[in-house]
This record gives structure tokens, sequence and C-alpha cells, in this order.
């Protein structure tokens, strides 16, 4: 077994969060994998505020092994900011992420190197058949058409954690300043050249996803405002047409005035359009306030995590 020098040439990157169930599994399985390599590496997991024993696993792990260590958050912050505490840790030439819960198989990590070695910058797992629920499957590609019109890069799966990066884009990415970050969309906005495998999709078999549609769609709302101007700008070409649209109908309601004469059938149509603009109008000011609101939370400048614990 290679196992984690000075400079390894392969750091794996694992954020858990409640996923004690899967670790002692997923651990053995991934140095199985990792010994057939024959590449020096390291494994980095970060203990994404857990409350179910998760830390107390990830120490006894750390105590049987060098090649082990993990960031132990005080509280949830979230994955992708779990990811960036891997990346400030991780000291390989390519760093690969992988997530805990064994739905992405750790047996598919050579099918990424192998892209990596041809060159490619960045190299993207593909969940081409997914075991999940239809609203999640519904939500997700949802949000990959989103990811890949905004980033500019045409990939099929911007949710799939199983992904490897070459260091020159994992130090890009740490130098960006910003609290909320997106991290494949990052990746592949900074990346020369974009590859995506497909790979194996497993049953979850303990716990339970983190990803809710609620999260999701806030995900979502992230994902635009912090890499694209494009909503607002919608919502301001929205408010032309709806003004253009507003004033065709005024005359329109004046001209039937001068012909037809005063009436009230039409009280109720009013109404409908009125509710329109106002739900634009909502809409609008809604926008606004997601941006306000990024503005806001990057002005004050707070870390995106506070590290507990380290095993180093």
């Amino acid at each position: 077994m290679s196992v984690a020098e000075d400079h390894p040439e392969l750091s794996i990157v694992i954020p858990l969060y409640n996923e004690s169930a899967n670790i002692d599994a997923l651990h053995e399985r991934l140095l199985a994998v990792l010994a057939k390599l024959g590449r020096p590496f390291e494994i980095i997991y970060i203990d994404d505020g857990s409350s179910d024993g998760t830390a107390d696993i990830l120490r006894r792990i750390h105590n049987n092994a060098d090649s082990i260590r993990a960031v132990i958050f005080n509280r949830n912050y979230g994955q992708h900011a779990a990811v960036a505490a891997g990346f400030e840790q991780a000291r390989g030439e390519i760093v690969v992420t992988l997530d805990g819960d064994l739905q992405n198989p750790p047996e598919e990590i050579p099918k990424l190197l192998e892209k990596i070695d041809e060159g490619y910058e960045v190299v993207g797992g593909w969940r081409k058949e997914r075991n999940d629920s239809p609203p999640r499957l519904f939500f997700s590609r949802f949000a990959n058409r989103i990811a890949a019109r905004i980033v500019g890069v045409e990939t099929n799966d911007y949710g799939c954690m199983l992904r490897a990066y070459r260091r020159s884009v994992v130090d890009r990415i740490r130098a960006c300043a910003e609290g909320s970050i997106f991290i494949p969309a990052l990746a592949n906005s900074f990346a020369a050249s974009v590859a995506e495998v497909p790979i194996a999709h497993a049953p979850r078999r303990f716990g339970r996803s983190r990803y809710t549609p609620l999260a999701l769609l806030r995900l979502n709302f992230d994902l635009m405002t912090g890499f694209s101007l494009m909503p607002i700008q919608l919502v301001s070409v929205t408010g032309i047409l709806v003004a253009v649209f507003g004033l065709a109908f005024a005359l329109f309601l004046l001209l039937r005035r001068l012909i037809v004469g005063p009436e009230v059938e039409g009280v109720f149509t009013l109404f409908a359009i009125l509710f329109f603009f106002v739900g634009v109008q909502i809409l609008a000011l809604g926008l606004i306030g997601e941006y306000v609101g990024r503005i806001y939370m990057e002005v004050r400048r707070r870390p995106r995590y506070v590290i507990k614990e380290m095993l180093n």
C-alpha cells in the first residue's frame, strides 16, 4: 500500500455529515482501491458538524493509519464548505472528492484518474443511471441545466461529488475568498479542459440525503446569484415587456371606452392583470434582495467554517 508522504500524488477529500453507519465500509473499500493504484496518497475526512458519533470513528481510524487525516467542524456548515476545508488541507497533485454515503462507489475513482492522466484539469462523474426518488431527480436535472447555462460548460451532472481536480484548479478555488461557493461550478469555470465519465450510482443503504427539494432550491438560488447576473437581467427585461404590455392594454381600454362607452364587465380581468403585475414586482424585489443579501454576507468577511479539531 502506498501511504501519504510529504507530497502525496493523490489526495482523497471526503465530507461527512451523520454518516457513522457508512464510514467503516467506505474506508475499507477506499483503501482497497488505493492499494491497487500504487500511488502515494492521503485521505482527508471532514466531519461537517455530525451528531451521530462520526468524530469518534474518525479518531479511531486516524489512530490506526498515518495516511488518514481529519478535520472536525464545530457545527454544520454545508457540503461545499467542508470540501473547501479539505482543499485547504490537501497536498496531492490530484485531488479527488467523494461523498461519504457510498452512493458513489470508490471503485469508480480509477476511471476519473485515467481521464486526468490524459491531460484534463477537471474530471466529473456522471450518474447516468441514478438510484434516487423522482422528485430528487427532477430538481437535480433542473439544477444541472441551470449550472451548465450559467457556467458555460456543458456537463450532465454538476451535482455529483465524485470528481477529480488537478492541483492548479484546486489552488484557484482556494484563492476565492467568497463565503458561499459551489465547488463544481467554480472548478469548471477555472479549468482549461473539463471531461466527464459515466459512473455507477448505488442506492443509499443507511441514513438520508441532506439535499431535500427545499435545500436543492436554495442551492439553485445560490448558484444563480453567485455566478451570474442573468436572473436580475431577466427581471429587467420582463419589467420592460410588462410595461409595454400595460401601456398597450391601457390604450386598448381607452379606445374601447370611446367606441363602446363605460362598462364594468372587465373588472375581474383588470384584477387578474393587476395580480400578475404585483407578482412580477414581488419576484423582482425577491431577486434584488437575494443579491443584496449576498453582498451583505460577503462584506462581513466571516469565515466559511470553524474547525474544532484537527487530526493530522
